[in-house]
């Protein structure tokens, strides 16, 4: 017997604003007053706040990305937590105090889903990195924290363990091999399932070889790495890890950061369907750039609700 979706599970992908998403995913010449959110919210239902990894957010700013999804009542929001307290380990009170207020109207319109600690590859499990672990968690004890581990040595069972004494959610990743990377997993630490799915382009390393002060990654070089397109296969692997992992989650989150070329907006669509049932009209211009992968996300398919009714029945 198959395991059903978990029935709090939202699909999107890690960030939206990005310039060459443009003709694909909006329009080519965005009209004045148009908002991506606003679109991202009509077929998904997260999105993955990555700005706030390198600047505090603006608590109006984060009032207007609230106010855009609006017309979709279940959309919430996770954020990563700023790399100074993931990579550079500054915990410092005035800091902390600001990346909360940036938090605030997300908390108080009950839109805030997860706050992700995402650590570099050189962030091994030892007894000090442990401590800061625990230190940071302390730090941010009201949020619901999840931690994305990159080296696989944080898959030992004690470092699981604090995992769950701290009741911080494990990130189940997908990245492209490379020395001690984590695999591919389905672990769940807390009433948080979460899931970030980053492609497998050998060229985007994921490990030792990050700088995190590279800014907004909106260039050339990042969209390289992280031009990877899922195949069918590949998603329907992760779907059965997802619905291991969220059977008793409270919520879970899929990411995909795979952006180049709209992307990862691409394989949410396919997972969404897959998990949920659901294919909506995606973008027409994204369907003529992707014939074969929404070849059923037209208008038509939209008025589809359950598309494979006998596939959950059977197995």
């Amino acid at each position: 017997m198959s395991i059903p979706a978990p029935a709090a599970v939202r699909i999107g992908t890690a960030g939206w604003s990005y310039p060459h998403w443009n003709g694909l995913v909006y329009p080519k010449t965005p009209w004045p007053g148009f908002h991506a959110l606003e679109v991202i919210a009509k077929h998904l239902d997260t999105v993955e706040i990555n700005s706030s990894f390198y600047q505090q957010l603006k608590p109006e700013v984060v009032r207007l990305w609230i106010k855009k999804v609006e017309a979709n009542p279940g959309f919430l929001f996770t954020t990563k937590l700023h790399q100074q307290f993931t990579h550079n380990r500054v915990l410092d009170a005035a800091e902390i105090a600001g990346f909360k207020a940036g938090l605030a109207p997300l908390v108080q319109a009950k839109k805030l889903g997860a706050v992700l600690m995402q650590f570099p590859w050189s962030f091994r499990f030892t007894a000090e990195n442990r401590e800061f672990f625990i230190r940071l968690r302390r730090a941010f004890h009201e949020c619901p924290l999840v931690a994305e581990m990159r080296h696989s040595s944080w898959m030992a069972e004690e470092a699981i363990g604090t995992f769950l004494d701290y009741h911080v959610g494990f990130c189940n990743i997908d990245q492209p091999a490379y020395t001690s990377a984590m695999p591919p997993t389905a672990f769940l630490t807390s009433q948080v399932g979460y899931v970030r799915l980053h492609g497998r382009n050998p060229r985007n390393s994921l490990g030792g070889f990050e700088r995190p002060s590279q800014g907004m990654g909106q260039n050339g070089t990042r969209t390289r790495q992280h031009d990877y397109l899922y195949s069918e296969a590949e998603l329907r692997e992760w779907v059965t890890r997802i619905q291991h992992a969220g059977r008793f989650a409270d919520r879970t989150f899929v990411i995909f950061n795979n952006d180049a070329g709209a992307k990862s907006f691409v394989n949410a669509l396919e997972v969404q369907a897959m998990l949920k049932g659901v294919r909506g009209a995606a973008p027409k211009e994204l369907r003529r750039r992707y014939p074969v992968e929404l070849e059923h996300f037209g208008p038509r398919g939209a008025e589809q609700q359950w598309l494979f009714p006998a596939e959950h029945e059977a197995a």
